[in-house]
């Protein structure tokens, strides 16, 4: 199934969970739960969730859904993926703490997490929202969380403001807000007896930000990286990043020019990946706008899926 494929002829909905307004903080303690909506294991302190929602996996007539990272072969068994629960949570603590929503799966849960750092558009546009579903339906949990406070940019708004908008999106902040959610989801692996390390995956903005992630993060939280043409990357601190990165994007892209990405990719080494697809520009992989770019999409999506499958998975089996 394609992503442009999902994005013109499928409708998920999203639940938005409400928040108790006196326990504004939420936790999901033993989120890795994969019961069929079983209630979330929940902190003593403050939790309090209304309820969940439980998304079937969607499939296009004529169109097959591979989506279980059980096995990587053509003959992947489609019912593995029959439910994904979506959940909108806070994660951190008072002013510290940030919006999110997790996408679980249930059936085929494989005990493994993942950050996804959304484009300018923010962790609530659809084609982000639909891109971390998929993800989760191949058995991961993925966190997606509002980088931007509440405040990312939106297609209408005149292209002469974004530089005034984006100085308004502060490194620091958005560091630690990166921090926060990484450090909420180990916590929450510890808190079933899991250690494994998590994968983090960006597209553009957030692709950007997957080196310096890394860079600070130095092996401690995450064990692999991916980033979709990522803007605004800082070469300077590739050499610190101590795990392999996966890189894709296309070749007619002037903000993640190919050339940057080769330094980048030599700097890091540790078996990093770059892969280019001709004649696409930026987005292609979780925005295609034709057939032809979705043929693409979908081979960047399998391409970052056995990337996952063999950092992640296949380690622990």
């Amino acid at each position: 199934m394609g992503i442009h494929s999902l994005s013109t002829s499928a409708s998920l909905n999203f639940c938005n969970l409400s928040l108790n307004p006196r326990n504004p903080t939420l936790h999901q303690f033993g989120f890795l739960s994969t019961a069929f909506a079983s209630p979330l294991r929940t902190s003593p302190s403050s939790v309090y969730v209304q309820r969940a929602c439980d998304i079937s996996c969607q499939r296009p007539v004529g169109r097959r859904v591979s989506c279980s990272l059980l096995k990587v072969e053509e003959d992947i068994n489609d019912e593995a993926c029959e439910l994904v629960s979506g959940i909108e949570l806070s994660v951190g603590e008072g002013e510290d703490s940030i919006n999110a929503h997790l996408f679980k799966a249930v059936k085929n849960n494989n005990g493994t997490g993942i950050l996804l750092l959304s484009d300018i558009y923010g962790f609530e546009d659809s084609s982000t929202r639909e891109f971390a579903y998929r993800v989760a339906c191949n058995g991961y949990n993925v966190l997606l969380p509002d980088l931007f406070r509440g405040d990312p940019w939106t297609k209408h708004k005149p292209k002469i403001l974004f530089d005034e908008w984006i100085l308004k999106q502060e490194p620091q902040r958005v560091a630690k807000d990166i921090a926060t959610s990484a450090k909420w989801m180990v916590d929450e692996f510890l808190a079933v007896g899991i250690s494994k390390k998590l994968c983090l995956v960006g597209f553009c903005f957030g692709g950007g930000k997957v080196i310096d992630v890394l860079a600070r993060d130095q092996g401690a939280y995450f064990g692999i990286g991916v980033s979709f043409y990522g803007t605004r990357s800082d070469p300077s601190v590739a050499s610190d990043v101590k795990v392999p990165v996966l890189f894709i994007s296309g070749d007619n892209d002037p903000l993640c020019p190919v050339n940057v990405l080769e330094n980048i990719e030599k700097s890091i080494g540790r078996g990093s990946r770059l892969v280019t697809f001709k004649g696409r520009g930026h987005g292609f992989a979780h925005r295609p706008q034709s057939a032809e770019e979705d043929e693409d999409a979908e081979k960047a999506f399998m391409i970052m899926r056995n990337w996952l499958n063999d950092g992640l998975v296949a380690p622990t089996e």
